[in-house]
């Protein structure tokens, strides 16, 4: 019988040390080329108001009641 649970001391050793700067690397990659709709939902959460619209009509409508074309006269 083997212990399920990893030894606290142990923990990270499945993370080799070279990999963490090509981790980090490919998380700015990834930011950089969000879709524009996640971009969107980021900026809708946060605001609140546009957070509590969202909850009932969607982040699509949110962002687009709050955030949408503006008028202007």
């Amino acid at each position: 019988f083997s212990d399920p649970f990893i030894n606290r001391r142990r923990a990270n050793d499945f993370i080799q040390a070279g990999m963490r700067p090509g981790g980090i690397f490919q998380e700015r990659i990834r930011e950089r080329s969000k879709m524009p709709q996640e971009r969107q939902r980021e900026i809708c959460e946060d605001y609140y108001p546009c957070e509590l619209y969202a909850f009932h009509h969607g982040y699509a409508a949110a962002y687009r009641h709050y955030f949408g074309t503006r008028r202007t006269k």
